[in-house]
């Protein structure tokens, strides 16, 4: 198991960079913990589910989800828990972490 910390950073970007450094190519994102100022999601529409909606969110956010790793490539779907005691949740594309910090815990896995 890894323990991945992102602060100061876009999360997805330097997650498939160190992932790339630890040589991790398949794996679990069994937990994904931690707390945003900027986000994207993406879900599908009730009618086509083979399109995406992709949502900004210029707002903080704090965040759980899980996903995996894929040929190198991480794939997470994450709720991010906004002001008003309301949540969002989706295939997550970004996630700027500036003021706190995101912990991704992989479990690398054999193809």
């Amino acid at each position: 198991m890894h323990v991945i910390e992102i602060k100061n950073a876009e999360l997805m970007s330097v997650l498939q960079e160190r992932l790339a450094e630890l040589g991790i190519t398949f794996g679990a994102i069994v937990s994904l913990i931690g707390a945003v100022d900027s986000f994207t999601l993406s879900t599908m529409p009730k009618r086509d589910a083979t399109r995406e909606i992709i949502t900004e969110y210029r707002q903080p956010a704090e965040m759980s989800g899980s996903g995996e790793v894929v040929n190198g490539l991480p794939h997470i779907h994450a709720t991010m828990a906004i002001e008003g005691d309301k949540a969002v949740s989706g295939h997550l594309h970004k996630a700027g972490v500036g003021t706190w910090f995101a912990h991704v815990y992989v479990l690398p896995m054999d193809r």
